[in-house]
C-alpha cells in the first residue's frame, strides 16, 4: 500500500516537474530562422508583382506602428486597455529574436513597454501583412515585470493560450 502511494507521489512529481515544458513563452513555426523571408503575397490581378518582407522589414513597421499612434496621443503614450485600465506605455525593445511567422501573412513580435507605474510589461502583437502594409489583429498583455500572465501552447497546428502555472 505504501508502496503505491509512492509511487503515484512519484508520478505526480514528475508531471508536474515536466508538463510546464510543453507550453512555450511565444508562439513559433518550427524551425524558423531569423533570416529566413517572409511569405510572398500576391495583390491585385493574378499576374501582378509579388512583394517579400523581411523580418526587419516587419520589425520596423512595428516600430513605426507604435511610434505612430504615440505621437498621435495627448501625452505621446502608446495606449492599451488593461482590467478595464488605460495603460500608457513607452517602448523600450523589440524582441527581433521572438519574431514569427505563423504562415501565410501572420506575424508574431512581443515587446518590451515601459508603464507610468514604473512597471515594465511585456506585450504581445499579432499582425498581418500586405505588400505594403501592417495591421495589428490583435495585442494582449502578456508579462508585467516578467511574470507571465498566460503561455503559449501548440495543439493540432494552432497556437493557444494556457494559464501561467
Amino acid at each position: 500500500m505504501i508502496t503505491r502511494h509512492i509511487a503515484a507521489v512519484s508520478v505526480s512529481l514528475f508531471l508536474i516537474a515536466v508538463l510546464p515544458l510543453f507550453a512555450q513563452e511565444h508562439p513559433r513555426a518550427p524551425q524558423q530562422s531569423q533570416s529566413q523571408q517572409l511569405p510572398q503575397t500576391r495583390t491585385g490581378a493574378p499576374q501582378a508583382a509579388m512583394t517579400e518582407a523581411t523580418m526587419s522589414d516587419v520589425s520596423d513597421g512595428l516600430k513605426k506602428f507604435i511610434s505612430g499612434y504615440a505621437a498621435k496621443s495627448a501625452d505621446k503614450k502608446f495606449h492599451i486597455p488593461y482590467q478595464r485600465k488605460d495603460l500608457a506605455l513607452d517602448l523600450v525593445k523589440v524582441h527581433d529574436d521572438r519574431f514569427s511567422s505563423l504562415g501565410g501573412d501572420k506575424y508574431f513580435a512581443c515587446v518590451d513597454m515601459k508603464g507610468t507605474d514604473g512597471k515594465i510589461y511585456d506585450i504581445d502583437f499579432f499582425m498581418a501583412v500586405g505588400a505594403r502594409s501592417l495591421k495589428i489583429t490583435e495585442t494582449s498583455v502578456h508579462k508585467i515585470n516578467g511574470k507571465p500572465l498566460y503561455n503559449w501552447k501548440e495543439e493540432k497546428g494552432v497556437w493557444k493560450k494556457v494559464r501561467a502555472s
